[in-house]
């Protein structure tokens, strides 16, 4: 068997380096194009992931975010932001990156072989919780330590990876197989895999906001305003969804604790916050369900 396709010599590298620098970041553009083109290909595994992460959240349970070196990076880049834009508490979300998460530009790559702080890490992981493992390789030990845990719990497992057939797909519950094509550079997985991983984590935990309605009409309805542009964005979304203006929107969001989907319905007519809420409840949380409860009709 030939070595994984993240190893093998691009068919535009050889003398890469005799080529001017504006040619060069034309291959390197090309090359990325490539390989997020893979993503297109995946579209069911992403769905079939995000359904699994939804359950989990409805169910009380935990997303738990695995990887080491640049896959790493890009799994927790993809954690990091689930609370501020769907309003996933951090209590729910864990990461767990090879020799820690980097607090400089240091990041050792011997640390991928080793599977120190899994114990710790994965210590409260139970049969309710899904991990999601991300390794270019698809053979990263440390990587495929934490699945083997995992399975063992009784967890779901979501792998991503960008070598068809690696042990770590063959081990997933949900196997998202990214064929990224040759890195330019060969083996530095930062570059068109990582990009691949990238946008398809950030497609799966989006298609889970849908699932969980965070989403409406393109909007992030479960949106923490914690900074003056988010808190003008809930105003604006309040408005755009309940028809109404900017101050009846901005009371509505003062009502609800800056609760988006909550003011949207008391700008409609629920009698109060805590009728609004009951109705998102009675609606599992999506607010289209809710607004029709109270005779909204879609245009």
């Amino acid at each position: 068997m030939g070595p994984p396709t993240t190893e093998m010599l691009h068919d535009k590298a050889v003398g890469l380096d005799l080529r001017p620098l504006d040619e060069v970041a034309g291959i390197l553009g090309a090359a990325q194009l490539e390989a997020a083109r893979s993503v297109l290909r995946v579209g069911p595994a992403l769905a079939d992931g995000a359904r699994a992460m939804a359950e989990t959240l409805r169910g009380g349970g935990r997303l738990y975010y695995v990887g080491a070196g640049s896959s790493g990076l890009m799994a927790a880049a993809d954690a990091q932001e689930l609370g501020g834009t769907f309003g996933i508490p951090e209590t729910r979300v864990r990461i767990l990156m090879a020799g820690g998460q980097p607090t400089s530009a240091a990041m050792p790559g011997g640390t991928e072989d080793e599977a120190f702080g899994l114990d710790t890490g994965l210590a409260e992981l139970t049969a309710q919780d899904t991990l999601i493992a991300v390794a270019a390789s698809g053979a990263t030990p440390y990587t495929l330590e934490a699945v083997r845990i995992a399975k063992a719990r009784g967890a779901r497992v979501i792998a991503l990876a960008n070598n068809p057939g690696s042990p770590l797909l063959e081990a997933a519950d949900i196997p998202v197989a990214l064929e990224t094509p040759p890195e330019v550079i060969s083996g530095s997985t930062r570059l068109g895999a990582a990009t691949a991983q990238k946008i398809a984590l950030n497609c799966m935990s989006t298609l889970m906001g849908v699932a969980i309605g965070a989403v409406h009409d393109g909007m992030m309805v479960n949106v923490v305003a914690d900074n003056t542009k988010l808190r003008a964005r809930a105003a604006s979304m309040v408005a755009r969804i309940a028809e109404t203006d900017a101050a009846a929107a901005e009371a509505a969001l003062v009502a609800t604790g800056g609760a988006v989907k909550a003011a949207a319905l008391v700008a409609v007519g629920a009698a109060s916050p805590e009728a609004a809420r009951a109705q998102l409840e009675a609606s599992n949380d999506h607010l289209r369900g809710a607004l029709a409860a109270l005779g909204r009709q879609e245009k």
